[in-house]
């Protein structure tokens, strides 16, 4: 049986970012164990990476808007103290974002977003289509409106958790290629027939809690389920580059007759376009999905066309019931931090500061009651 202090379950982004801040807070890196059989190879590979706690509100939404807000404003610090430690890529970008749309019901739909964005006191401003053009060329002509937000960034998080995982692994953070199955008390089985012991538990490994069993009475209280997202890699050919330049150098988000999309232009040449949100039983991208993002994209980016594609990937986002995290310490020595859907790489960034201040007995200082994990328990 192996002991450990802290034993954290799942290596996506907010397991790997919750053992950072852990090492952060003093904890000795021996004391740190987590557990995974494939490290960054759920959602968070998949992800676009968009730190945007304004593009991404949404209508009815309101009990997000605070922690997603919160969690950008702690990205820096997160990326400054991270930098300090490696000068590993993060693929982060701090380009403004562009919010468009493509015909006049997209235009009335962008603009009343905005209103929603600027009723809680959020930086976002309409923009002239020339202007937005003035700052990417490569958008189409034929938009009907535009938005720019100043504080909505990206990271790319494959680059970030792998820069995570090379820190905690100098540090000598310890790793399990396992999976957990079952928590006993302070015990966590392993798929491998082993058993650990930890002083605090943090159950962080998305879609996988809710096979996680033991840890709770009668039907599993976590009612997650799996929201596919198609996403699509281009790599922009060097002879564009020297000839008309990149498509574009900054976040676009869209809605293309009330569909929304995405393209990200990457720090490493390539861009990310996505994403499709679907409940369905097919685990690869869809043909409908890949071929819905391309056109899309296209229309609003039209030298898109000129890119070379690289690959087609679909990941599985944790979903809740109202699209809120699971967040919260369920009793002595088991914190739960898992759910975060579509803002899993912005929310981080909380997540992780509040999972680990959870697990050392402080205060987080910020109300979390709407992220109970128990909140939907039967």
């Amino acid at each position: 049986m192996d002991n450990t202090e802290h034993a954290i379950i799942g290596a996506g982004i907010i397991g790997l970012t919750t053992a950072f801040e852990l090492l952060e807070a003093g904890v000795d890196p021996q004391k740190i164990l987590v557990v995974d059989p494939q490290p960054i190879s759920g959602a968070t590979f998949v992800a676009g990476g968009m730190l945007a706690p304004v593009a991404e509100v949404q209508y009815r939404q309101e009990p997000l808007y605070p922690l997603m807000v919160a969690s950008g404003e702690m990205f820096p610090d997160l990326l400054a103290r991270l930098g300090a430690k490696t000068t590993a890529p993060t693929g982060h970008r701090s380009e403004s974002t562009l919010v468009v749309g493509a015909d006049r019901a997209d235009g009335v739909h962008i603009r009343e977003l905005l209103a929603l964005q600027q009723k809680h006191g959020m930086d976002a401003h309409a923009l002239p289509l020339r202007q937005a053009r003035k700052l990417e060329s490569g958008l189409s002509p034929q938009l009907a409106a535009a938005v720019e937000i100043p504080g909505d960034h990206q990271i790319n998080p494959r680059m970030f958790s792998a820069c995570l995982l090379e820190y905690l692994q100098r540090a000598r953070v310890r790793f399990m290629s396992t999976a957990a199955t079952r928590i006993d008390g302070q015990n966590v089985q392993l798929a491998d027939a082993r058993v650990l012991t930890a002083d605090m538990i943090y159950l962080c490994n998305g879609l996988g809690s809710k096979e996680v069993d033991g840890w709770f009475e009668g039907a599993n209280p976590l009612a997650l389920r799996p929201v596919y997202g198609d996403m699509l890699r281009l790599r922009v050919p060097e002879e564009l580059v020297h000839t008309s330049g990149e498509p574009l150098t900054r976040v676009v988000r869209a809605f293309v007759e009330d569909r929304p999309v995405y393209v990200i232009p990457r720090t490493d040449g390539t861009i990310a376009v996505g994403a499709t949100s679907r409940e369905d039983n097919r685990k690869g991208p869809a043909v409908d999905g890949v071929y819905t993002l391309l056109r899309d994209a296209i229309r609003v980016v039209p030298g898109l066309e000129e890119c070379e594609f690289i690959e087609a990937i679909v990941g599985a986002r944790p979903g809740t019931p109202d699209d809120l995290p699971y967040l919260g310490k369920v009793r002595d020595g088991l914190v739960v931090s898992t759910g975060y859907f579509r803002h899993g790489i912005l929310l981080s960034a909380f997540g992780a500061k509040v999972g680990a201040q959870l697990g050392l007995g402080t205060s987080p200082g910020l109300d979390i009651s709407a992220c109970d994990p128990l909140r939907h328990a039967r």
